[in-house]
């Protein structure tokens, strides 16, 4: 039964019965007599087919909600027997908004040194994508926005505060200012990440709070991108501090404190909201609260 569970979620997460069939590891013919199996127990039409996947019905949403709590209670039960047998071990995946990437290595440094067998592997995604793979069991923690937007069934640990800095060239109009307002930004041309980014959408209502709007001459959804053209001394751009500190400064580039109002954004760790936690996703929490109080300004 778990393993036509498992179909379920493959095709709520791939949205196509051949590419579900394939993450499953099976032939599309046998997902979907899996799929079928599930429908004649239930006596209920769980997924809307035509010449292609449509979708689930609404029981079949209701199945789905269940799914997802049966399988990660099933692999939940195998990861602590196995943790109890052997220790931790195995591997952890998160996934982290692209303004938060610099700051997981203050988690996995000293997961690792306590639970040296566990292997990480760390996904840049936007806040809404973050919070879908988590409830897909994609994903067994996210960092993100913790105030901004809703963020459903899940537990979350606070880790630090995001402060804005307007990063430009010494020698540029504001490059001399030791702070600058929302206003005074809004009539800077900047390169900022990418609308569907939870950044973004905070820095345009600040700026249109500020009587302006952004006007990005370049986009992208890579930090690493943004703050190669702000090095070039060409470019500005509104970033967090610690993104700022952490990829590092020139002699030439400037991070310039904006107020009037000064913005503070609080960013989380969130992990599935179920008990018990998996014994990595718990000693992760573990981390998350030990060093969160060294990671606040």
């Amino acid at each position: 039964m778990i393993d036509k569970l498992e179909f379920l979620l493959a095709l709520a997460r791939e949205k196509h019965f051949g590419h579900a069939a394939e993450a499953c590891g099976v032939t599309q013919p046998t997902l979907s007599a899996g799929v079928k199996q599930i429908e004649e127990q239930m006596g209920v039409m769980l997924v809307r087919r035509g010449s292609r996947f449509q979708g689930f019905t609404p029981e079949g949403e209701r199945v789905l909600e269940w799914a997802r709590r049966i399988v990660g209670d099933t692999r939940n039960m195998h990861d602590e027997i196995s943790a109890l047998r052997h220790g931790l071990s195995g591997r952890l995946r998160i996934a982290a908004i692209p303004t938060a990437l610099a700051m997981v290595a203050a988690l996995t440094t000293p997961y690792r040194e306590k639970h040296p067998n566990v292997q990480f592997t760390i996904y840049s995604r936007t806040s809404v994508e973050i919070l879908d793979l988590l409830e897909n069991l994609e994903v067994d923690a996210g960092i993100t926005y913790v105030e901004n937007e809703p963020l459903g069934r899940v537990s979350m640990i606070p880790l630090y505060q995001e402060h804005y800095r307007l990063l430009t060239s010494a020698d540029a109009p504001l490059g001399n200012r030791k702070s600058v307002t929302w206003a005074e930004v809004a009539q800077v041309p900047l390169c900022l990440l990418t609308p569907d980014m939870q950044n973004r959408r905070i820095i345009d209502r600040l700026l249109k709070s500020a009587g302006g709007d952004s006007r990005p001459t370049l986009e992208s959804d890579s930090m690493i991108l943004l703050f190669s053209h702000v090095r070039t001394g060409r470019w500005a751009s509104v970033m967090p501090e610690k993104i700022a500190q952490t990829l590092g400064l020139t002699d030439t580039i400037r991070a310039i404190p904006i107020t009037e109002p000064e913005a503070v954004q609080t960013i989380g760790l969130v992990v599935p909201k179920r008990e018990p936690m998996t014994p990595t996703t718990a000693a992760l929490v573990d981390v998350a609260k030990r060093v969160a109080p060294t990671l606040h300004d």
